[in-house]
């Protein structure tokens, strides 16, 4: 079991997540296992959150988005930050921490949760895996650095460990036909996996690799972790399955998948000044803790459950020229009243789409707003979210 350890860093601006970010000090950017090999092929490749990603491949980002929704598409994700709690106390520790109820969890499934602060903000989101050995924690490359300083800074009287799993890949493979796919690798049936629930397996001849029924496309999927000397080994394996036609993917349709799938991007949609309120998070928060009000920032975030907050994450439809992050919102009367977190022209839906956050009172669907994009007002609507109805797998 590794200890954690703080890597000296210095900082630099991230163009592909506009966020800062840290670097080693050799300003050189990390490469995953699989960056220099398998996932590098015919890739454009982008400094993002410290590390070498490739952003698109030769087909593009729209072909590869497509793909994404219509056959299968593989992502590295090897730059979020891995790591297993472990001890006794292990649940106690995490949840005084996040606002998932962890202890209701039951055993091979996870949830998505927020890490909070006193003042209701949000650290970090993240998905948290129960084992009847140890929590098994996946959470943002961006916020690696404070994820871990966080957690270290907690008094930890309880005896727990935690283990960053610095010798593991991760990849996400995603699309209708994954489980077609990692169906003829694995001797487990994968109809028995739910979304959200997971396991080790066997996968492709390669041993204890961990499987998570989840991903971040809105489409049905797999994340998986894998021992790093046998991640180019997995995936080949996936893509060069006969079983369907899986090609890698990069940051570009990933992003544009997301957000049709109304998933919140950190550092864009939500942040330390966001509430789990505002960004329509709460149902992330357990009824359990809820009742307790034992998670930080507990008493300003049910007080605006209760009294409802100010402002509201919403969707924005439009068309013509796409609005992007920062771009102004303005109400019928021309005043602006909030800003656009995320936006992009929707493959699948042939418009713009947008998440922003705007006041309450102009947070009904149906509600006509106006963006500033180039210097003109473009007409938009308020919309549900998500964009495109998810395709996550509940049961046959």
């Amino acid at each position: 079991m590794s200890a954690i350890s703080r890597l000296s860093t210095s900082r630099f601006l991230c163009k592909a997540c506009r966020r800062n970010t840290r670097l080693p000090m050799s300003s050189a950017l990390t490469k995953t296992s699989h960056g220099s090999r398998a996932f590098a092929t015919d890739s454009e490749m982008v400094p993002f959150c410290g590390w070498s990603m490739p952003v698109q491949y030769k087909d593009g980002v729209l072909p590869s988005h497509l793909h994404t929704r219509q056959h299968a598409s593989l992502f590295d994700v090897s730059h979020m930050l891995q790591f297993k709690v472990h001890g006794s106390d292990r649940i106690k520790f995490l949840e005084s921490l996040v606002v998932a109820d962890i202890a209701g969890l039951a055993d091979y499934t996870g949830t998505l949760s927020l890490f909070t602060t006193e003042d209701g903000g949000i650290i970090d989101d993240l998905i948290i895996n129960k084992t009847p050995e140890h929590l098994y924690v996946v959470s943002n490359a961006g916020c690696a650095d404070k994820v871990l300083e966080h957690l270290q800074a907690v008094n930890n009287d309880l005896g727990v460990a935690l283990e960053v799993l610095e010798d593991k890949a991760l990849v996400a493979l995603q699309g209708p036909q994954a489980a077609k796919v990692l169906q003829s690798g694995v001797q487990s049936d994968l109809s028995n996996m739910f979304f959200m629930h997971g396991g080790v397996v066997e996968a492709f001849g390669i041993k204890d690799v961990r499987v998570t029924r989840c991903g971040y496309t809105g489409e049905d999927g797999f994340e998986l972790s894998v021992d790093k000397e046998r991640a180019v080994d997995l995936t080949k394996a996936l893509l060069e399955s006969k079983e369907a036609d899986v090609k890698p993917a990069g940051l570009g349709p990933r992003d544009s998948l997301r957000l049709e799938a109304g998933l919140c991007l950190y550092g864009n949609d939500i942040d330390e000044n966001t509430t789990p309120v505002e960004a329509v998070l709460v149902w992330t928060i357990g009824k359990r803790r809820r009742a307790q009000a034992d998670f930080p920032g507990a008493e300003i975030i049910l007080r605006q459950i209760k009294e409802k907050a100010n402002r509201k994450r919403v969707g924005l439809v439009s068309k013509g020229p796409p609005a992007r992050a920062g771009a102004n919102i303005l109400d019928a009367d021309g005043n602006k009243v909030g800003h656009v977190t995320s936006g992009c022209p929707s493959p699948c839906l042939k418009q713009n789409i947008a998440m922003a956050y705007v006041p309450t009172a102009l947070s009904k669907p149906g509600t006509a707003l106006h963006l500033e994009v180039y210097k003109k007002r473009i007409d938009a609507q308020v919309v549900k979210m998500p964009f495109l109805p998810t395709n996550y797998y509940f049961g046959k």
